[in-house]
């Protein structure tokens, strides 16, 4: 019949009409900023830096200043400069840490190709969108005091991905004990079957080793001339008759 894909359609629009009065799926208003809506656990939109320790921030940073991220970000908005010291990490083992980490957001896109790249899971994408600024320059630059939170923030926003990563480095830092350990053992065994040095028969006796005789020197002989004539030895006088 003429016209009936046209009532089919109003006929689903007026049902949908109808229903978002009464249907709960329906009602996808929110009165926002009063209410808020649950961010998806994948929903990302500016990167942040791990740390350990949220009382000590800056002594517990996962970054290690490798720069990879900095290498690899496409609109080359990350800035790191590496210290000329080392400190301990998390984990106690002497690491580089970045002296200079800022992101700058008004250039980030939101790639989360730095959280793939990093090999010390130090950077994660965070769920902070209000971030509205006047000044550009100064409030839209994240310096490494600002991107910094602790591993309980990184837990709240990202349950299950936070989970694993807690599950990958403690499985890694207990197979660095292992090795550690079984390293030092293999040492102290080798150095238990080492045999000692046989000791001398003359300390043995208490006696002190002299050591070897040095030999007499010979007395030197004076050279002689080339031409030099040895003079002839007496003969004994003849016998007596």
């Amino acid at each position: 019949m003429l016209g009936s894909g046209i009532i089919k359609g109003l006929a689903v629009t007026a049902k949908n009409f109808a229903g978002s009065y009464y249907d709960p799926q329906r009602m996808v208003t929110v009165e926002y900023p009063e209410q808020r809506t649950n961010i998806p656990e994948n929903y990302r939109n500016f990167p942040f830096l791990v740390t350990e320790n949220a009382t000590d921030p800056m002594g517990t940073l996962r970054c290690v200043a490798c720069q990879i991220c900095e290498k690899e970000c496409p609109p080359q908005c990350i800035i790191i400069e590496k210290s000329k010291d080392k400190k301990p990490d998390a984990t106690g083992k002497m690491q580089l840490y970045p002296a200079v980490f800022g992101i700058d957001t008004s250039v980030c896109m939101s790639c989360q190709i730095c959280v793939e790249v990093c090999p010390f899971d130090a950077i994660k994408m965070d769920q902070v969108f209000e971030i509205a600024a006047t000044n550009r320059f100064e409030e839209l630059f994240l310096d490494r005091e600002k991107l910094a939170k602790p591993n309980s923030y990184y837990h709240q926003i990202h349950p299950t991905e936070a989970a694993e990563v807690d599950a990958r480095l403690t499985a890694d830092r207990l197979a660095a004990e292992e090795k550690a350990k079984a390293a030092a053992a293999a040492k102290a065994a080798a150095a238990a079957a080492k045999p000692a040095p046989a000791p001398n028969a003359s300390s043995v006796a208490g006696v002190a080793d002299p050591g070897p005789t040095p030999a007499s020197p010979r007395p030197a002989i004076p050279p002689q001339p080339a031409d030099a004539h040895v003079a002839p030895a007496p003969k004994a006088p003849p016998p007596t008759a």
